[in-house]
């Protein structure tokens, strides 16, 4: 596939509306986006992230410490940036991007969480990603990261993949060797009969499971999620280490 054909996913969401109570006492004082990383606000890194792919248009969905955060993107001139009002009520994760489809308009989108970094391996994921999607059989492409190579909570894995390419979710009582990494790219039409209000993300992966249309791109560098201060002090260690 050429640069040009990888190109064509233009827009993106960073979910920026969450409590982050496991991150308190940091988020006692500021959204989780702003939460310093490496001397910079985790939002930042995300938004160099998704430049670099070529994104340019940014959709940011807001609760906690809305202004805060509201406030920190007004000057960004790398990409458009647009704002997707939760002040009244949070959404959840997949309630939040429900509410934003009229900003983000109706081809694939890019979703990503403003706790997930990574270190590139042989090649960046997200410009990799843009060149897999197919709407033709995808409605999901997650990007996916080895359970066993991680900084932050690993757990027990989320996903085994078959041949295809194709994820099907870890069983009660069993380990699997697939951990979801914080971004995907989501097919708009997913979301045609969505419940309203409040509601996780994970509906929309089922019905993309069971219809055999999420997939998933398993990045070759290490990914670090930072859910807690604890996380976020031992990915700078991790990385200092480089």
């Amino acid at each position: 596939m050429s640069d040009r054909d990888r190109k064509v996913i233009k827009t993106a969401m960073i979910m920026g509306a969450g409590l982050g109570t496991r991150m308190a006492p940091l988020t006692d004082t500021m959204p989780k986006p702003l939460v310093p990383f490496c001397g910079r606000p985790l939002i930042d890194h995300v938004l160099d992230r998704l430049v670099e792919a070529g994104i340019e248009k940014v959709v940011v969905n807001l609760h906690h410490f809305a202004d805060k955060l509201e406030a920190h993107l007004t000057h960004e001139k790398r990409a458009e940036i647009v704002f997707s009002d939760e002040r009244d009520a949070l959404l959840d994760t997949g309630g939040g991007v429900k509410k934003a489809l009229p900003l983000l308009g109706p081809d694939p989108f890019f979703v990503f969480n403003s706790d997930s970094v990574w270190t590139d391996g042989m090649v960046s994921p997200l410009p990799a990603m843009a060149g897999r999607w197919d709407s033709g059989k995808m409605d999901v492409l997650m990007m996916i990261a080895s359970a066993v190579n991680t900084i932050g909570e690993t757990r027990r894995g989320d996903f085994t993949m078959d041949p295809m390419g194709r994820l099907i979710r870890r069983q009660e009582g069993t380990v699997a060797p697939f951990m979801y990494a914080g971004v995907q790219i989501l097919n708009p039409k997913l979301f045609e009969g969505a419940p309203d209000g409040a509601f996780s993300t994970n509906k929309m992966w089922d019905k993309a499971i069971e219809a055999g249309r999420l997939y998933g791109h398993r990045m070759d560098g290490v990914w670090m999620h930072l859910g807690t201060p604890g996380d976020i002090k031992a990915a700078e260690q991790f990385l200092t280490s480089l």
